[in-house]
């Protein structure tokens, strides 16, 4: 008998349950590329979901055979997971921080450049790898039919394990574990394929305020429009390309076909839907505009190589983490777009600056995220506790074994009373040893973290 009926639609395309079926056959087959190893051990790819992630789904109205929904944030480094209820609307299920990500904000356009694609992409079974050297992996679909029209190259981008990017969303072991259980679960009850929205921010007005002169804003209001949909409605947008642009829950007319190198044709769209986007970009331009006139001055983040989530920032076990060491460094603009003189010089100063690997403060995780005013004070999935912040020698010697010996011990001190434990070094925690929180179902995070929450949810 069929599990979750109240889901079968074909406006989800949620398909038959001979899905099982070809998941198992792709999960069976050859690995993905980029992400081999050679390895036909696929036992953690089988891992179940935690029973708690599942307790939580039922308390949404969903269940674990239910279709989901990913979003991904880069200036946030945030992943987040949403599970479909009967009624065919997303509920939030979890957010889980963003261990890695690399390059800059702004699409992905070429092979090689590290860039973490931004746009609207499709996972299906044949694209999770189990046997990937990045510990599990499904690749998002990029490039996707509008990439190829623009001429963007490149590819093999996905969501992995490892805490190790190159141009993908890196995860720890733990989370992709999970992730990859939820999606394995939603392909086994019948559903065909994963929409994966990546941004490159949540898209709020301070943040559209705040960049409102970067060169991909153009890009980022078009690929809004289909945020804001799903915002309105709680349900996937039906995505298509014509005129080289993304359009949202549109058909042709008259039979016409779409296509992403050809002029748009003809398109018919439900009225009080479009009537509903079209409201909340009013009222998002309406903050934009408001914000600017207070002072919001626009900015330009630039990054060394990418960046992570604030709750890892003690962790050592990343990739190129000397990129990481000083985080995004903000240059205030002029009116015309043009770095200021005295933001030049502070930026470049932050830069020379030695940095310490340490715990975030509220100033710098306030700085992550926006947070809304009314958000609960829930923790964010497997966010590990801040230890005492410590010197990292650089990368390279660390690698090549070039590490000075510790200086020779100090005389035993004189005996004190028993102290509690003490907490376990930063450069000896590993993302394999990070705790499971669940977001809206543990205590609160220790002082100095921000608990984190969609906005309107």
């Amino acid at each position: 008998m069929r599990r979750f009926n109240e889901f079968e639609s074909p406006a989800t395309r949620f398909g038959a349950r001979s899905l099982r079926t070809a998941l198992f056959l792709a999960t069976a087959g050859l690995a993905l590329a980029a992400c081999q190893d050679g390895s036909l051990n696929n036992s953690k790819s089988l891992q179940p979901i935690p029973a708690s992630t599942v307790a939580l789904m039922e308390q949404k109205g969903s269940n674990k055979n239910a279709p989901i929904l990913i979003r991904a944030y880069k200036k946030e480094a945030e992943l987040e997971i949403w599970k479909m209820r009967a009624d065919g609307s997303y509920t939030h299920l979890k957010t889980y921080p963003m261990c890695r990500w690399s390059g800059q904000l702004g699409p992905k356009k070429r092979e090689g450049d590290r860039q973490v694609p931004e746009g609207f992409y499709t996972v299906t079974p044949g694209q999770m790898n189990p046997n990937s050297q990045y510990y599990l992996a499904f690749n998002v679909g990029y490039p996707n039919a509008l990439d190829r029209a623009k001429g963007y190259t490149g590819g093999a981008i996905m969501v992995h394990g490892a805490c190790a990017s190159a141009g993908c969303f890196s995860m720890t072991d733990e989370q992709m574990g999970e992730i990859y259980a939820i999606a394995r679960e939603a392909f086994a009850g019948g559903q065909r394929a994963i929409q994966m929205q990546t941004m490159p921010f949540r898209m709020t007005a301070e943040n559209l305020a705040k960049h409102r002169l970067d060169p991909n804003m153009g890009f980022w209001r078009e690929i809004k429009e289909g945020y804001d949909h799903f915002e309105v409605t709680k349900r996937e947008p039906q995505v298509a390309f014509c005129g080289r642009r993304y359009v949202f829950n549109a058909n042709p007319a008259e039979g016409a076909r779409m296509d992403a190198n050809a002029a748009c044709p003809p398109l018919q769209q439900d009225e009080a839907l479009t009537k509903l986007v079209a409201q909340k970009r009013q009222t998002d331009e309406a903050k934009v505009a408001e914000l600017v006139a207070s002072g919001v001055r626009p900015v330009k983040l630039q990054y060394a190589d990418g960046g992570q989530h604030a709750s890892f920032a003690h962790v050592q076990m990343v990739s190129r983490p000397e990129a990481l060491e000083r985080g995004p460094v903000e240059i205030a603009l002029d009116d015309k777009g043009r770095p200021l003189p005295a933001a030049v010089k502070a930026a470049a100063a932050r830069a020379d600056a030695p940095a310490l690997r340490a715990a975030p403060t509220e100033a710098t995780t306030a700085r992550t995220s926006v947070q809304p005013k009314d958000a609960p004070a829930n923790a964010t999935a497997y966010a590990p506790a801040p230890p005492q912040p410590t010197v990292q020698a650089p990368f390279y010697k660390r690698w090549l074994g070039l590490v000075d010996a510790p200086p020779a011990a100090a005389p035993a001190p004189a005996p004190q009373a028993p102290q509690p434990a003490a907490a376990k070094p930063a450069d000896k925690q590993r993302t394999s040893e990070l705790p499971p929180l669940i977001r809206g179902a543990q205590p609160v995070l220790p002082a100095g973290f921000m608990a984190y929450s969609p906005i309107g949810r």
